[in-house]
């Protein structure tokens, strides 16, 4: 079985990081963890944190990219990922007001996507729930994006929570865009009518058959991200590692 390494989306841990970057990313190496997504590098030049990277261990896999950012300043958004190391850039968050909105965001992300294969990076596109409704062409919104664009130009980093929170399968989601999704955000639901977020393997997604898929599916590297914790944020991350130490063995060494 293929081995697909495991990585945090820091954040889950922005409190952590804004107090002590390089603790928090010490302790995320201390938990297991082979490599972190970014949502910003704080205080720190591109350069410094690969060196610190680099001596903890731990790879660059993403980062998380506003779409303002995307659309205006992407050569340099590439030039940070090529010195991080990282070979993908995520759109993290569209929030439309209306149908034509996602296409005209459809029409940014072609030619972004576009811009990042000529650099040999990927670009990724990461869902909420909302982004499920219909639109006027029968198609949900996020199929809409996908069938729009090509995978050279846009890839999925599918969100299972999301997924869930909107009534989808997310082992369906993943068989359809097999190939298609790099980056896969592992999240859990508690079971109550409230759908918080919970540690992977005490909720109600099916996390064992997401993982079971992820060779089929050519899955590059599983995220683990947890939006709001009711246990502190490292606390979370542990029992998520734990679990995931007892399904993936190359984890538990």
């Amino acid at each position: 079985m293929k081995t697909i390494p495991v990585a945090v989306q820091l954040y889950t841990l922005r409190e952590e990081a804004e107090k002590d970057f390089e603790g928090t990313l010490r302790k995320v190496a201390d938990l297991g963890f082979e490599g972190v997504e970014f949502a910003g590098l704080g205080d720190y030049t591109p350069g410094d944190m690969k060196k610190l990277l680099d001596e903890l261990g731990l790879k660059a896999v993403s980062s998380h990219i506003p779409l303002e950012q995307i659309k205006n300043n992407l050569n340099q958004m590439i030039e940070v990922q090529k010195t991080l190391g990282s070979k993908y850039i995520v759109c993290p968050y569209f929030e439309p007001k209306n149908e034509k909105d996602y296409y005209e965001l459809i029409t940014i992300l072609k030619k972004a996507g576009e811009m990042c294969s000529l650099e040999g990076i990927k670009l990724c596109y990461h869902n909420h729930d909302f982004e499920l409704e219909k639109l006027s062409n029968g198609q949900t919104a996020l199929e809409t994006i996908f069938a729009e664009t090509s995978p050279q130009e846009l890839n999925t980093e599918l969100d299972i929570y999301w997924l869930k929170k909107a009534g989808e399968d997310p082992v369906e989601w993943l068989k359809r865009y097999e190939g298609r999704t790099p980056l896969l955000h592992l999240k859990d639901m508690t079971k109550d009518d409230e759908q918080f977020f919970a540690e992977l393997g005490t909720g109600g997604v099916d996390v064992d058959a997401v993982l079971a898929l992820g060779e089929e599916a050519q899955i590059k590297w599983w995220i683990v991200e947890q939006d709001v914790s009711r246990k502190t944020a490292f606390e979370s991350l542990e029992i998520s590692m734990n679990y995931l130490k007892s399904r993936l063995p190359h984890l538990d060494k």
